[in-house]
């Protein structure tokens, strides 16, 4: 059975969780790091050495690095489905993983200020510096999605599962940002999806 080794409210481990969701696969979670602890200690250090959540335990096989372990349980659990089989429709997924990586730097400077950070010592130029920037990404994969209904293509794969969880945590903390149709549109989407509502969308931010 699959064991993932980090908390659920972070966004790096609902991206694993929620493709664990979307494959059906049997798992146990097991609450690391955060207001949890324990990611410091020595036994997590040997599976992990970065200190980070999550970690996958796949029957003794260790994986670390949120998009990595995407990867791979598409690949091995997803072929074909999650994986896309065309392989320009699968280097398009993962062109838009390894781009998450900027939307997410992004978005820290906001998701600390305002939700990590009591409004007395919130340092407002840096959230607005961090929302500047969070707007200019995210408009780049609005137009994106003017020509295709998901991010690789015309089905939904793991290439939508990052930004996707990062795209959630937009509409949550930059209400007064421009009108983006085309990303509202593929977002109502994933909405529609049982699995991002029980390990995305359904945790509230903290």
């Amino acid at each position: 059975m699959l064991k993932v080794l980090g908390r659920n409210n972070s966004s790096n481990v609902q991206k694993v969780m929620w493709a664990i969701g979307e494959l059906g696969l049997p798992h146990q979670r097991v609450d690391v790091g955060g207001a949890f602890g324990g990611n410091k200690e020595p036994a997590y250090l040997a599976l992990n050495p970065t200190g980070l959540v999550p970690t996958l335990d796949d029957d003794g096989f260790i994986l670390w690095e949120s998009n990595a372990i995407v990867r791979y349980l598409a690949a091995r659990y997803g072929a074909g489905t999650l994986e896309p089989a065309d392989i320009k429709t699968r280097a398009r997924a993962n062109q838009w993983m390894d781009w998450q990586i900027a939307l997410g730097a992004a978005s820290t400077p906001v998701f600390w200020g305002l939700i990590r950070t009591p409004p007395e010592q919130r340092d407002h130029a840096a959230i607005a510096k961090g929302k500047a920037e969070y707007i200019r990404l995210i408009t780049m994969l609005d137009a994106a999605l003017a020509n295709s209904a998901y991010v690789a293509g015309d089905a939904f794969s793991m290439g939508d599962i990052p930004v996707g969880v990062l795209t959630y945590r937009y509409f949550k903390l930059v209400t007064d940002g421009p009108d983006l149709p085309h990303l509202r549109r593929w977002y109502a989407t994933l909405e529609q999806r049982p699995a991002f509502r029980e390990h995305v969308s359904g945790i509230p931010l903290t």
